[in-house]
């Protein structure tokens, strides 16, 4: 027994070596916060306060020096991040993930960011490339002279962090307007759904703005069948598309004048609803040098504060999502595949070479190319694949018109001039040079004043575009290009209202006299109604009330289809506890109770039921990645449409009274195999969780449970506390209704006395697994809960002093 006694020691010692190893290693990644550091690249000494939640103030004798000190600070706490966008915006993702990134670096390659972002560099402002030069020579010090460990990302791939450059923070830019922006997608989709069925039945799959009719456009379904389409080479179109343009990002902002409020003053609220992510996408933070005290939420990548307060000013933003997208079938020449048509004749693509390392393989080489709309997006294959023609002697190429994409498209230029601002009227006036992505910006000032203005570059389509921009365009036809843009000065804009108040809310915020065309695709207006409605019933409003109207989750659009449901008769043994249930829902989408439950999974077997004979349920199930087609399944109800709620694949007629009595069964059905058969412990929490997905660590269960982020909660896609409804099972877990587009940030703003205002992201301030500071927040911020904007108290102090 001796030799197990030591061999059982000998365990042990190696286990408590292990624990210490990894304890050594897991200090090590962690940031210093305190003590004096010299770095390159300082004018003059900065110094990082850090509160106990991990916000930094940072303290610079210039507005370069405090750029730099940001840079240094997202570098500490958010490294891997950086990697990740800075990857991102490059096409390099491969190199890291291996072949399943492949496809999406031949995107990115194809559109062309990195290559976008170096012209935009070579054009900047001075203004902007101070900034950036700053900026990158913050991070670069803190790789250079201060990094110990790398974060175990790094460590587990295998991978080095590589140096940081301005046209890195231009890239990353791009790619979150990319995020924000998805007409393209939906202009394939119609181009896919015109080879299935006429016009006006995707004019009601994709309905026109509540009140309002169709655009009216040629029969784009007869134009793509003169072009020869192919169905079946198309089959594969958008099913392999990057995701952009979600349904649920957007974001709400509300902005109440002093004649409204307690103090006399404004209040801004703002909450951004993105992809949520761990670490979050933004990052808090205070900066201050003489002449320029600015504090909000940054995002790891950019030198500025995004949305935030200074001395003077609060901004906060929501998406506009104009159409700024076109995609045009450039027809190929069939005697020589380097040229396209135009207008004038042929021409010769542009082409360049693009070498895309992918690890453990062999480098994989691809051309790309240009015409005289943009990039050939079909040169990456899996996105546009079929649509264009046989893969070997494709007909048409299919380039991209982007706003995004235009030499003078900096939106780091702009940002300065916010976080600069000292008035209402700068801030309007320094918005003019913003290009994209377009945002409906709410303001107010230290004066008393409030605004709203849309900035943003959004095209103008000629007379005789009878295709409004809504699908795929002949390239060869000169009435579809774009004949200029909308003026800065004529976006959309509100200054002062006489209602004491502005919102916004991804709604349509332009009346019908608005002379120029942004979208035919805005946002239902269920959160701006209800935001709307809490307004009104305050007489004077606080930090507090603006607080629960972002807490708020009664949903509008639930109370919408509660009706039909209760109508809903089934066999089903839980049918009469649930409609018990629903007997007493006031539309609050809770997440202790069962009601949000019932009618997120009623109207999840509804929809499916209604729409996917008819778009086929390949594209149907990918569709649901980005959207609900809730607008189409209200239309349907309202109408008793019975084309589609006939199911097509069975001999039967279906009506749609049957069709929501079964929907209903097979709801129950699924709650009850996922909850149990006791309906009134259901509860829409257990189900519907907040998870912030860690890029690439989610998809590997082993780790993510240690990385990824998760926290239940309550509200839809139509509440103003927002939580994106998903109705795609998981590709990872299999599950249903979880959400992972939110409130990535909110913020109130006291344009009265700062110290009162609050922001609150949704993770933590770290970016490094092993801080307390990386999940700190999530219960937190799921309860809206908040911490100071301003004032908060010094715990740690780093120094840093130029190298003499």
């Amino acid at each position: 027994m001796t030799w197990l006694k030591r061999g059982a020691l000998g365990l042990v010692i190696v286990l408590l070596l292990a624990a210490a190893l990894l304890w050594t290693y897991a200090r090590r990644t962690l940031p210093q916060v305190d003590g004096e550091q010299r770095v390159e690249g300082l004018r003059a000494e900065v110094r990082i306060e850090r509160d106990a939640q991990g916000v930094p103030t940072i303290h610079a004798a210039s507005r370069e020096d405090a750029m730099f000190g940001l840079g240094f600070a997202h570098a500490q706490d958010r490294l891997w991040q950086l990697e990740t966008h800075r990857r991102i915006g490059a096409g390099q993702l491969a190199e890291a993930f291996g072949e399943p990134a492949l496809d999406t670096d031949r995107f990115l390659r194809a559109l062309g960011v990195r290559r976008a972002a170096q012209v935009q560099w070579e054009r900047a402002s001075p203004a902007t490339r101070y900034a950036l030069e700053a900026y990158s020579a913050g991070i670069n010090a803190f790789l250079e002279g201060s990094l110990k460990a790398r974060p175990p990302e790094f460590v587990l791939l295998g991978l080095q962090p590589q140096r940081w450059t301005p046209v890195d923070s231009l890239a990353w830019a791009t790619m979150m307007a990319w995020d924000l922006g998805g007409n393209w997608s939906t202009e394939l989709l119609r181009m896919r759904l015109s080879l299935k069925m006429p016009v006006e039945r995707i004019n009601e799959l994709l309905p026109p703005y509540p009140g309002e009719k169709a655009l009216p456009t040629a029969d784009y379904a007869a134009l793509f069948r003169g072009l020869k389409v192919d169905g079946t080479l198309g089959r594969q179109a958008l099913l392999t598309a990057p995701e952009s343009g979600v349904e649920g990002v957007g974001s709400n902002n509300w902005v109440v004048a002093g004649s409204h409020t307690d103090s006399g003053l404004p209040l801004l609220a703002n909450d951004p609803h993105l992809k949520l992510s761990a670490p979050s996408l933004w990052y808090l933070a205070r900066l201050d040098a003489p002449g320029f005290q600015v504090a909000g939420a940054t995002m790891p990548g950019l030198p500025i504060v995004v949305l935030g307060q200074n001395d003077r000013v609060a901004w906060g933003f929501t998406n506009t999502a104009p159409d700024v997208q076109d995609l045009y079938l450039e027809r190929i020449r069939p005697d020589d595949a380097t040229q396209y048509q135009t207008p004038d004749g042929w021409a010769a693509f542009e082409h360049s070479t693009e070498v895309i390392k992918v690890k453990g393989h062999a480098d994989v080489t691809m051309t790309v190319r240009r015409t005289r709309h943009g990039p050939v997006i079909s040169d990456a294959g899996g996105p546009t694949e079929g649509l264009t023609g046989a893969p070997n002697a494709p007909t048409y190429a299919l380039a991209m018109r982007w706003t995004a994409l235009d030499p003078d498209a900096d939106s780091v230029d702009a940002g300065i001039g916010f976080n600069a601002a000292r008035s209402v009227d700068e801030f309007i006036a320094a918005s003019a040079e913003y290009v994209a992505p377009m945002q409906s910006m709410v303001v107010a000032d230290v004066q008393g004043r409030i605004a709203m203005v849309a900035a943003g570059r959004v095209p103008v389509r000629g007379p005789a575009n009878d295709l409004k921009g809504l699908v795929p365009a002949p390239g060869w036809d000169a009435r579809y290009d774009w004949v200029g843009s909308v003026p800065a000065g004529e976006t959309p804009r509100e200054v002062d209202p006489a209602r004491g108040w502005i919102a916004t809310a991804n709604q349509r915020i332009v009346g019908p006299d608005y002379p120029h065309f942004l979208t035919s695709e805005w946002a239902p207006p269920y959160r701006h109604q209800r935001i709307e409605q809490l307004l009104a019933a305050t007489p004077k409003h606080s930090i507090d009330s603006l607080r629960a109207i972002q807490r708020d989750q009664l949903s509008l659009a639930a109370l919408k289809l509660l009706p039909v449901l209760k109508r809903a008769v089934s066999t089903h043994p839980l049918a009469a506890a649930a409609q018990r249930e629903l007997a007493s829902f006031d539309g609050t989408m809770a997440a202790d109770r069962a009601v949000p439950l019932i009618l997120s999974a009623w109207t999840r077997q509804l929809t499916q039921a209604v729409f996917s004979d008819e778009l086929g349920s390949a594209l149907y199930e990918r569709q649901l990645g980005s959207r609900s087609f809730r607008e189409a399944l209200e239309g349907v109800l309202e109408r008793q449409d019975g084309w589609w709620c006939d199911n097509k694949t069975t001999p039967a007629v279906e009506t749609c009274a049957q069709q929501v009595d079964a929907a209903f069964t097979r709801a129950l059905d699924e709650l009850q195999q996922s909850q149990g058969a006791d309906v009134s412990a259901w509860q829409w929490g257990r189900a519907h969780q907040a998870r912030a997905e860690h890029r690439p660590f989610s998809k590997v269960k082993a780790l993510a449970r240690w990385f990824e982020l998760r926290a239940p909660v309550g509200g839809d896609t139509y509440t103003v506390n927002v939580s994106r409804v998903g109705l795609r099972p998981d590709a990872t877990t299999g599950e249903l209704y979880l959400d992972e587009h939110g409130p990535s940030l909110r913020a109130l703003y006291d344009l009265g006395d700062k110290g009162r205002s609050r922001f609150m992201q949704s993770s933590g301030q770290s970016g490094i697994v092993f801080s307390p500071l990386y999940r700190n927040w999530v219960d937190r911020w799921a309860r809206v809960e908040d911490v100071a904007v301003w004032g908060g108290v010094a715990e740690h102090t780093l120094v840093l002093q130029p190298q003499p």
